[in-house]
């Protein structure tokens, strides 16, 4: 019997991260998922703690790949998909985040869209960004 080659899908999600091996017909051999907690600084507010995302996709990803090597395969590709609008800023020199992710579901920048709005901006910056004017982004 010859072994499958695999592929390891990531989901680094809003709540948790994932991982999952595949073999080449699309079967699930193995996966791994491993939450972090949501952090509320004010109403209306949501972090997350960017070293607990880092780790726990981490954790879900080395999992995968020890359940490939058991498996007698080594994976030949990962495909991930992430929350796309959480934001986190790197200090370049240290490689460490300087503050938690802001989350795409944060609205603390509802009041600046807002007055943007009414300002009358908001054409202006779909027509450059191709996106609405909304706290979400």
């Amino acid at each position: 019997m010859s072994v499958k080659r695999t592929i390891i899908a990531i989901d680094q999600g809003t709540t948790s991260s994932r991982a999952i091996l595949f073999d080449e017909d699309g079967a699930i051999l193995a996966q791994k998922g491993a939450e972090f907690p949501q952090i509320f600084p004010q109403d209306g507010w949501v972090e997350h703690d960017p070293e607990a995302i880092w780790n726990t996709t981490l954790d879900v990803t080395r999992a995968m790949v020890a359940a490939a090597r058991k498996q007698g395969t080594t994976p030949l590709a990962i495909g991930i998909t992430n929350q796309r609008e959480t934001a986190i800023i790197w200090d370049r020199a240290t490689g460490k985040p300087i503050h938690n992710a802001i989350v795409w579901q944060d609205r603390r920048t509802a009041d600046i869209c807002r007055v943007l709005k009414t300002g009358g901006h908001e054409e202006s910056v779909t027509a450059k960004t191709g996106l609405l004017l909304d706290p979400y982004f």
